[in-house]
């Protein structure tokens, strides 16, 4: 009886141990066994480094059986914080059709259904628990993600109404956009995301009932893919990155689970730097003059781009333009070397009363006419606005609108639209996607004035994590209403913030009086980045990030509060070779001389950045 007995446990530890792909643990591990999941029912609680970070709960399914596998990722960008990324998870199914990955930076996982009765989907159950007195960093739910990420630690926050959120209500909000921030513990963190919109999906958002929030995607979607097999569905990727805010900042998560790209030739992909209309008029492009000022701008400080923004059809019936038409102004930019985007309303978001020109992407047909005049007439990409938020209809529309850009050899900027959910990968031609609270708010209301520097170093730890962010940066002058931040605190924005398309907010009058320090960067910005290091850094407080291009290092850094603040670099990753031409922008604390340009020759160690001040250090090797 012994003997039997001691055979069976022989024999089931000889099955366990050769059966890798076959596991009955109920404790999911990362590769590096830092980042934990312990299964208990419906639950599933998140650990880091032994600290629970997260808990959430999931659609019921079955554990009896979990099968396991190791995953890969390994690929090449054309845009954000890092050219070629890598990453490794342990992939673990679930009976029921649960799939978790286990990355060494978070945790991605979604549902996948076959064998459908009617071909619909259970409807999904997730939900992640967030326990009052928890700091978080939450941006309220609108269709073009335009908000701010205050830190509270409650969900009982009042709703923000009004242009620009500049109106409290008396009624709580309990609809929150992605990403949403958790500090779980002291300098532990958790970023909630989604990722990998496909054809048939809507994309999800949260709703709270107290310490749940749930994730809910859009009622008007259909289901399931029309991508998948007749009776098979599956979810986005469901993501929380995790660790110390340094592995929020560095992670590529969201691209890491979203599919590779779609395109086979993607050498006519440039990525660059724009000239930019809008911001210092309030107003379209459809003054011919003031085009060819921004287009001699880009000449002068060597932007390959110019934006020609709305209005734009409406060029030839302005006295002052003598019949030229937005075909004379493109001629115009290509004859100085200069190639222009050209912007255009989606026509399904704001369009009574919205400028134009309007209804000309909406059918396939009309779309591909259009593309192609762009093509002809050579414009290189086109900057869509106004779109009405998460549902299948939107996200359908920017994957067919990604498409036909790239038969036609077009850049895409999507402006007025949800934030970036992988689509940076599948369609490299997506140079980047408002979904921001950005510098053009200084048109709009005076709200931005005093909230900016805050804003903007909370932003590299929330909505610029996830993707590229068209915040428009980098103004000296004021606009309608009057910002406060440095000149140095604009300036790093260029480099802190990433967008594949960068659009530099000034008027060409500003951008020309600046020291030719200025100038002369401006012309040699990167777009596009090999590599990105957090330094230092906490939401509202400050940010300062290192991004490599080939062999030169930018430091970018900023102040979010009013007060002076000195802080520790440790910048010993920069090589003694990369370190023989060193230029520093800095604030003089003069407002008639506000730069402080020097030419280092040791690394700094500490630096003080003036009350909403901040810095920007280049290294290079020659």
């Amino acid at each position: 009886m012994k003997k039997t007995l001691l055979l069976k446990v022989l024999l089931a530890l000889i099955i366990t141990y050769f059966s890798p792909l076959t596991s009955i643990a109920q404790t999911l591990k990362s590769p590096n066994g830092k980042l934990t999941v312990a299964l208990n029912g419906n639950s599933y609680t998140i650990s880091y480094e032994q600290q629970k970070v997260l808990e959430l709960t999931a659609t019921p399914t079955a554990q009896q059986k979990i099968k396991s596998k190791r995953i890969k990722a390994d690929y090449h960008m054309l845009t954000g914080k890092r050219l070629h990324c890598v990453n490794q998870a342990n992939e673990y199914r679930l009976d029921g059709g649960l799939v978790m990955r286990l990355y060494n930076d978070g945790i991605a996982f979604r549902y996948e259904y076959t064998s459908l009765q009617n071909n619909k989907a259970p409807e999904e159950q997730t939900a992640y628990i967030i326990p009052e007195g928890k700091k978080r960093w939450m941006q309220q739910w609108s269709d073009g993600y335009e908000g701010f990420f205050p830190m509270t630690t409650t969900a009982e926050v009042k709703t923000l109404g009004g242009f620009g959120g500049s109106r409290v209500t008396n009624e709580l909000n309990t609809h929150w956009g992605y990403p949403l921030l958790v500090e779980a513990t002291d300098g532990v963190f958790a970023l909630i995301t989604e990722a990998n919109i496909e054809y048939g999906q809507s994309a999800s958002s949260l709703f709270n009932d107290g310490e749940k929030f749930r994730v809910v995607q859009d009622q008007k979607t259909s289901s399931p893919s029309e991508e998948g097999q007749e009776g098979t569905s599956h979810t986005p990727w469901r993501v929380v990155i995790v660790g110390h805010l340094a592995d929020i900042v560095q992670s590529t998560l969201v691209t890491d689970v979203s599919e590779p790209s779609k395109l086979n030739d993607t050498s006519w992909i440039k990525p660059g730097v724009v000239s930019w209309i809008y911001w210092a008029y309030n107003h379209g492009s459809n003054d011919y003059n003031i085009i060819k000022k921004y287009v001699d701008m880009a000449v002068t400080l060597k932007l390959p781009y110019v934006l020609i923004d709305a209005e734009w059809d409406e060029m030839d019936k302005v006295a002052t333009n003598e019949g030229k038409t937005i075909e004379d102004a493109v001629a115009y930019a290509n004859a100085k070397g200069v190639k222009p985007l050209i912007w255009y309303n989606s026509s399904i978001g704001w369009v009574n009363g919205a400028p134009g020109p309007k209804y000309r992407l909406n059918k396939p047909e009309d779309r591909e006419k259009e593309f192609a005049w762009c093509e002809q007439i050579g414009v290189a990409g086109v900057k869509i606005d106004f779109f009405s938020g998460d549902n299948q209809m939107n996200m359908e529309y920017c994957q067919d609108l990604l498409e036909s850009a790239a038969r036609h050899h077009l850049l895409v900027n999507f402006h007025g639209a949800p934030i970036p959910r992988g689509w940076q990968r599948t369609y490299p031609n997506l140079m980047s996607t408002e979904g921001v609270y950005g510098a053009e708010w200084y048109n709009n209301v005076p709200t931005f004035t005093n909230k900016a520097a805050a804003h903007n170093a909370t932003l590299p730890f929330t909505r610029n994590v996830i993707g590229p962010m068209d915040y428009t940066p980098c103004a000296f002058s004021d606009s309608q209403h009057p910002h406060i931040t440095t000149h140095a605190h604009e300036l790093a924005l260029t480099v802190l913030f990433e967008s594949g398309l960068q659009h530099l907010a000034d008027r060409p009058e500003s951008f020309l009086a600046q020291p030719q320090e200025v100038k002369d960067f401006l012309g040699q910005l990167p777009s596009v980045w090999d590599e990105t290091r957090l330094i230092s850094g906490y939401p509202a407080d400050h940010a300062v990030i290192a991004r490599r291009s080939g062999n030169t290092w930018y430091v970018a850094g900023i102040n979010g509060t009013d007060e002076a603040k000195t802080i520790s670099l440790d910048l010993n990753f920069i090589t003694k070779k990369e370190r023989k031409n060193m230029l520093l922008f800095a604030d003089s604390g003069n407002a008639d001389t506000p730069w402080s340009i020097t030419r280092p020759t040791e690394l700094p160690t500490t630096v003080t950045l003036q009350p909403r001040g901040g810095i920007l250090l280049i290294s290079q090797t020659h």
